[in-house]
């Protein structure tokens, strides 16, 4: 689904990510770990195209294509979607129209906000007054309705409290086919500073980013028991 090489990338001048690689199979799930300012939202920022975040080298396939240097908005029709970690005030879009923007299938978007109680924010503009675990909603609403095959998640639990976690989570699983034991084909790429939405969300692999570097890959939930034990440096030791 997703294979990144040697990726190495430059924000306003300061060099973030330095030698990146990963591989991310058709229906996997990974977690990506790591302090603030690791460059962990870069990575994501990088893989779906956004201004700003410039490619110096290495490579970026998607579903066997080269997307390294794709607008974003071909990268999006080609299967690509992104959940912000603070997503957008849009004023003066509604989030009806929102989602039937974002939809594949006409009137699917609303059909999802109603299955989701969210039929009272359709008429309101996109995420404005909304709450933390709202927005998130709002946001994995217009994914759901979009239907990507790989899903980039920038810590879907901050600001969430744990009532709508479980709906959050439920969502998420949707979205990844986690409701499949076989034949799944929706992929997705984590990011988690807190580790909480494993409790919700199952993950196959596990990294950890330290100084623009991914220096630790394994099993999710051990190197997230690993991290509360020891801390960040440790993670450092380990190569792969």
């Amino acid at each position: 689904m997703l294979h990144i090489e040697d990726l190495w990338v430059d924000v306003q001048g300061k060099e973030v990510l330095k030698g990146i690689n990963i591989d991310i199979g058709k229906g996997e799930t990974h977690c990506l770990f790591g302090k603030n300012g690791s460059g962990k939202t870069t990575l994501l920022m990088t893989i779906m195209g956004f201004d700003g975040y410039n490619v110096k080298h290495g490579k970026i396939i998607f579903k066997g294509e080269d997307i390294t240097y794709m607008p974003l908005n071909e990268r999006a029709k080609l299967g690509l979607g992104l959940s912000f970690q603070r997503p957008p005030t849009l004023r003066g879009v509604k989030l009806r129209d929102m989602l039937n923007l974002c939809s594949t299938t006409r009137g699917a978007g609303v059909e999802l906000a109603l299955q989701y109680g969210f039929a009272n924010f359709l008429d309101r503009e996109v995420n404005h007054g909304f709450s933390g675990g709202e927005i998130k909603k709002s946001e994995l609403l217009q994914l759901m309705a979009q239907n990507p095959d790989l899903t980039l998640l920038d810590e879907p639990e901050s600001g969430v409290d744990i009532e709508n976690l479980n709906v959050i989570g439920d969502m998420i699983r949707k979205l990844l086919e986690k409701d499949k034991h076989r034949n799944r084909t929706k992929s997705g790429l984590i990011i988690t500073h807190t580790g909480f939405i494993l409790n919700y969300v199952t993950a196959d692999k596990g990294h950890v980013m330290l100084n623009g570097k991914l220096c630790c890959q394994g099993n999710p939930i051990d190197i997230f028991e690993g991290i509360q034990k020891h801390g960040y440096e440790e993670c450092a030791k380990c190569q792969f």
